[in-house]
């Protein structure tokens, strides 16, 4: 989870990814955004994120992301 909490903190510095739960419905993050993440994710965690997947609740907190990894992880 640190790692993810890094590479987030990397697109925005200015956010307390650790507790923030509206990264998407509070316009935090963008579709760029997701774009970078869904390739670092590919890239630190080797896993890969399907289209069907990408959905905001899935990327709308640490804690959600962390969960699709996890899960994504163990596929």
């Amino acid at each position: 989870m640190n790692e993810l909490i890094q590479i987030l903190t990397e697109l925005h510095d200015d956010v307390d990814f650790a507790n923030e739960t509206g990264l998407v419905e509070n316009g935090i993050l963008n579709s760029l955004d997701i774009v970078t993440l869904i390739t670092e994710i590919n890239d630190r965690f080797d896993v890969q994120i399907p289209a069907e997947e990408i959905m905001p609740e899935n990327f709308d907190s640490a804690e959600a992301l962390w969960a699709l990894i996890t899960r994504l992880d163990e596929d």
